[in-house]
């Protein structure tokens, strides 16, 4: 049964997140030959505040100016 961890920084619409969950399972059936009912995906949303690429907080880079 693969599953699937997606970290993702928060504001993803629903609809956009429906469309992952179906794509990425949709992989693992094409590459990993698995049933689509054993696959699972768990989405994990991120606070800006709480994510940093390059030694920064994203919460911090919207307020560069």
């Amino acid at each position: 049964m693969p599953t699937l961890r997606v970290e993702l920084m928060e504001g993803r619409t629903p609809e956009q997140k429906k469309n992952l969950v179906r794509a990425l399972t949709q992989a693992v059936v094409e590459t990993l030959g698995s049933k689509p009912d054993s696959v699972d995906v768990v989405l994990y949303d991120i606070k800006p505040s709480e994510w940093a690429t390059g030694g920064e907080l994203w919460s911090e880079k919207n307020k560069k100016g």
